[in-house]
């Protein structure tokens, strides 16, 4: 018996809260203020208190979250209003390009350092031995920390390492919504977090949007100038600036899902420890590795084929009727976008090796146990006979 898995079921989702989300789209329509409505300022609100975090600033996308987290500290530390091009930013080369095109955006180049093949998020140590050969550390401003997948960072370390050499922490946490190091939320321990409503994220909207947070008071003033077209008034405008605010009818949305989205995490953990289960052991297949300190919250549940045949696996798992995808297919430095705009320490092996080996499965937060089962079983049957 086939099954069509898709990667994403939104209807399903959806029609788990419809009533919920369809009062929320009817009292917009109602009151009709589209723009910095009552619904932003009660999800910014609820977000903060959520969060642990004093400030935080709905904005239209996850990617202009981190080009305006970035351009804020180049305000706030550099007196600019871009970094100057010679300014580096550490971050991955195995994340969504956004992440380094922001670097781009802001002014400064993006040096890519290689990632832990267990987390798949950029090396502390790594960081320090750029710096440290570094013939002008000064150049180096700071970094950009992804939690890819929803796996946290090694927050301690690169914490310990951007307070050492005078580094600003940016954290992308678009795919982490709700996951934790050490019982904080990420997102939260830098100083500056951006998060991805895109519509599959953990907590999505039903466009795009993102937030940007803050516990520094003169960091977030400069983040919500710069979000609304650079300037305090809207006709006195200090700065070069961004129609950048997130919607009203975007939040109304998720206010009504950031009340699901503890519940969907968990979901989320419970398919991935079924996988886990089902397909640990299994000659050339990695299971997803969950630090003892961190709370993944498996935006994607990927594995490692390490015997050459993730390709013929995904293939063999499409003609079943079940959706992978391939996060991601190549790493950021092999990008022509970045050909001559960004440096890369030594070689990224690891982000390399990633490219070639890593398949993400479906782990919609409702998808059924029996789908779950069709899954591993599908995989087993390649990787034991295939």
């Amino acid at each position: 018996m086939h099954m069509a898995i898709p990667m994403l079921n939104l209807r399903r989702e959806y029609e788990y809260m419809r009533r919920e989300i369809d009062d929320a789209l009817k009292r917009c329509l109602e009151h009709q203020q589209w723009i910095k409505g009552k619904e932003l300022r009660e999800f910014e609100e609820r977000s903060a208190e959520y969060l642990g975090v004093k400030h935080t600033l709905g904005v239209s996308s996850g990617t202009d979250a981190l080009v305006i987290a970035l351009r804020a500290l180049a305000l706030k530390n550099e007196g600019r209003e871009y970094f100057e091009p010679h300014a580096e930013i550490l971050t991955t080369p195995f994340t969504f390009t956004a992440t380094a095109e922001a670097i781009l955006r802001a002014g400064a180049t993006p040096v890519f350092i290689d990632v832990d093949s267990e987390t798949f998020n950029i090396r502390a140590d790594l960081m320090e031995e750029y710096i440290k050969t570094h013939p002008m550390p000064e150049r180096i401003k700071g970094t950009v920390v992804v939690h890819l997948f929803g796996q946290s960072a090694r927050m301690d370390e690169i914490l310990d390492v951007a307070r050492r050499y005078g580094l600003f922490v940016v954290e992308d946490t678009a795919q982490a919504f709700g996951g934790m190091w050490k019982n904080r939320k990420l997102g939260t321990m830098g100083d500056a977090g951006c998060f991805s409503f895109f519509p599959s994220k953990n907590l999505g909207c039903f466009g795009d949007g993102g937030m940007v947070v803050t516990n520094n008071t003169e960091l977030a003033e400069y983040m919500r100038i710069l979000a609304n077209h650079g300037g305090r008034d809207k006709y006195m405008v200090e700065l070069l600036g961004y129609n950048a605010r997130l919607d009203t009818l975007q939040a109304a949305v998720l206010l009504v899902k950031l009340g699901y989205v503890d519940e969907f995490n968990e979901r989320r953990r419970r398919l991935a420890s079924l996988y886990t289960s089902g397909l640990e052991g299994l000659d050339g297949v990695i299971t997803p590795v969950e630090m003892p300190h961190a709370f993944h919250v498996y935006h994607q549940y990927t594995l490692r084929i390490t015997d050459g045949r993730r390709d013929l696996l995904r293939e063999w798992l499409k003609e079943r009727g079940v959706a992978t995808m391939v996060y991601y297919p190549a790493p950021l430095n092999r990008l022509k976008l970045f050909e001559d705009r960004a440096k890369t320490h030594r070689g990224v092996e690891t982000a390399e090796a990633l490219s070639r080996e890593v398949l993400s499965l479906p782990v919609e937060p409702l998808q059924e146990d029996e789908e779950t089962a069709y899954i591993t079983d599908c995989i087993k049957e390649f990787m034991c006979h295939g």
